[in-house]
């Protein structure tokens, strides 16, 4: 009886191994959704025909139908790092930044990226990127940090600033040579020469801005806490405070096409739209998107709006759309 006992164990022993082994033809799963709208995303792209997408935990997205469908892309180091800026430099060269100075770049449209800068130690955030030319870029952010690129990315090197370390939030320019950059307790800079040199402007307002876009050659938008904005009409000789019925804070903006002006976004799920000089045409609330941390026109009807309840939200399709 022991030795029936025995071979019948052995026998399931052994047909367990055989069919833990075994080939298999399973039916293939389902393609797992990307729920967009549980990422907080910081910065929003429109390159060519893509749509791209970055923010925490290293999120890098694209989307080739309007935010609809999203895909991840392949970032060669993996961190935890969030993502705060994105830049296009070429249809094919783009450039993300983010916290502990991490700098990714990407040579095929946004598909894969490569790391290039990574400094954990300092643990400093950039805030931002920028370039007038694709091949000079500009990456900023806290502590006054200011690193600059020759060779549309690859290669960075800091650059002692004007502004006692103070944070940097926000830059503009064009290819004139006309920049501005803005950052905490009302810091403005000015250049006229692409940069080479800066001058600080008198401050206009003591409190943090978060933004700065220029409309033209000579007018510029300024934005930031407790729902202050201002308008230059003398590239920043003189502004005068755009009146708005809000405090909350504006972090985002998209300039739209030809001169239908610009629309800042911000907490509270607002979006502001203003003319080609600066001055206020609407202000509305979209409800259910919380604080809004970006934007981009899609088209001259449509703007898509992103923040910490990511891209995909909003009536009908998912989108967050403001129709213009």
């Amino acid at each position: 009886m022991r030795q029936l006992i025995g071979y019948a164990v052995s026998g399931v022993i052994l047909a367990a191994v055989a069919f833990a082994f075994a080939p298999r033809n399973p039916q293939p799963l389902a393609a797992t959704q990307l729920q967009v709208d549980r990422v907080q995303v910081n910065a929003l792209l429109v390159s060519g025909p893509q749509l791209l997408a970055a923010g925490e935990r290293g999120t890098l997205l694209s989307s080739v139908d309007s935010g609809r469908s999203w895909h991840a892309a392949q970032v060669s180091s993996a961190r935890q790092a969030t993502l705060t800026g994105l830049i296009a430099l070429t249809p094919q060269v783009l450039v993300a930044v983010g916290h502990d100075g991490w700098i990714l770049r990407s040579d095929d449209g946004g598909r894969n990226w490569q790391e290039t800068r990574y400094d954990a130690d300092l643990g400093e955030p950039l805030l931002g990127v920028w370039s007038a030319d694709g091949e000079h870029v500009v990456a900023y952010g806290s502590y006054g940090k200011y690193l600059e690129s020759s060779d549309a990315g690859q290669h960075w090197q800091a650059r002692e600033m004007l502004g006692d370390g103070a944070h940097f939030n926000g830059m503009d320019g064009d290819r004139q040579g006309r920049r501005m950059l803005v950052g905490e307790q009302g810091l403005v800079l000015r250049s006229d020469d692409g940069g080479r040199h800066w001058q600080p402007l008198t401050p206009f307002y003591n409190g943090s801005l978060f933004g700065v876009v220029t409309l033209s050659a000579s007018h510029w938008v300024a934005y930031g806490m407790r729902g202050q904005v201002f308008r230059s009409e003398d590239f920043g000789d003189s502004w005068q405070r755009v009146e708005l019925n809000s405090a909350q804070p504006i972090y985002g903006h998209a300039r739209l096409p030809g001169d239908a002006g610009v629309v800042l976004v911000g907490a509270g799920s607002q979006l502001i739209h203003l003319d080609a000089q600066g001055r206020l045409l609407d202000s509305s609330r979209r409800n259910g998107l919380g604080t809004l941390t970006s934007a981009v026109a899609l088209n001259a009807r449509h703007l898509l709006v992103a923040g910490e309840r990511g891209v995909s939200q909003g009536p009908d399709s998912g989108l967050a759309a403001h129709a213009q």
